[in-house]
């Protein structure tokens, strides 16, 4: 069941929880440590956190969109594909779309397993197939213009806009 979280004009949220997993594509930053908590659970020996910012590669600002209806439909088959792989115990996804500043959070992803190695490797699983194949696009804003961010899954041509 998704719900709606306040947006901007532009731009809708969407979060649904499926079973031990949160899976979201908001504007609202992360709360990680109450993502930590949660995590948490009977059986848990480890929780991999990997948290992707805004990094400053002479850019002001970046503005992330996504085909929100896919993206999340995605998100979830990777969260499931992952706790099969990998015996995960927990999964969330959280994947931040609108304007964002360098330092910013963009992508969050907390996993926890009985054991540091499928945990590990359960998070690693999750950023290549977000990275491969879910619709989000990044541009990056520059006092020179703006470009789209060329992805592994070749959306966005990477070109320079003045």
């Amino acid at each position: 069941m998704a719900m709606r979280l306040p947006c901007s004009r532009r731009l809708r949220a969407v979060r649904r929880s499926v079973g031990d997993s949160m899976i979201a594509i908001q504007i609202a930053d992360v709360d990680i440590g109450q993502l930590i908590n949660a995590a948490k659970q009977r059986g848990t020996g480890a929780i991999v956190v990997f948290d992707g910012v805004v990094r400053d590669d002479d850019i002001r600002e970046m503005e992330l969109e996504a085909y929100e209806v896919v993206a999340l439909k995605e998100l979830e088959k990777i969260a499931e594909e992952a706790r099969t792989l990998h015996n995960l115990c927990s999964v969330d996804i959280i994947h931040r779309i609108g304007r964002l500043s360098v330092g910013e959070n963009i992508l969050i992803i907390v996993v926890s397993a009985g054991h540091r190695k499928e945990a590990y490797e359960g998070s690693r699983f999750i950023i290549e197939a977000i990275k491969a194949g879910v619709p989000i696009w990044k541009k990056e804003l520059t006092k020179d213009g703006s470009r789209w961010v060329p992805g592994e899954h070749a959306h966005g041509s990477g070109a320079v806009r003045r």
